[in-house]
């Protein structure tokens, strides 16, 4: 009897953590740029996959937009979708590309983020589900937000 209630629970919790799983990946799976791991590593070069898909970042004052401030727009460099104007970028001082709002809210998501034993905000492309940083609440007016983006997730596009 012990037995199949310990293999119950083992079951129960199996299917809870798989449709969590699912959860966390359904605004991604109908997207035209869902792809498998194995997908990704063919496509991005080794940094590329390194932040965008195992949320690494860049060394600060490394990255090839951190000081760029040609007008355009900023594109997630997974799947190409418009993630931020130039007319939103600032200099924060922190070494990486730093915007005070995105293009449009419904392109990306914000998640609770407590690795390396601080809570911050993951910013990761909505169409793809790649990493592309963190938000804070120092920036700037109108919003005081300071979306701190690694240049290696990002491609721009001259206007």
């Amino acid at each position: 009897m012990k037995l199949k209630t310990v293999a119950l629970i083992i079951f129960s919790l199996s299917i809870l953590l798989l449709s969590q799983e699912n959860k966390n990946r359904k605004d991604f799976k109908l997207n035209k740029s869902y792809k498998t791991e194995e997908e990704w590593k063919k496509i991005l070069t080794e940094e590329q996959y390194y932040v965008l898909r195992e949320k690494g970042t860049e060394r600060p004052f490394t990255g090839k937009y951190w000081n760029h401030f040609e007008k355009g727009v900023y594109k997630c460099a997974a799947c190409g979708e418009v993630l931020f104007e130039s007319e939103t970028k600032f200099d924060a001082g922190c070494g990486w590309p730093s915007f005070y709002e995105s293009i449009d809210k419904n392109k990306i998501i914000e998640k609770d983020d407590f690795s390396f034993g601080m809570h911050r905000i993951e910013v990761m492309c909505k169409n793809c589900g790649g990493h592309l940083g963190h938000v804070f609440n120092d920036g700037p007016k109108p919003t005081g937000l300071r979306y701190c983006i690694n240049s290696v997730s990002i491609k721009f596009e001259k206007k």
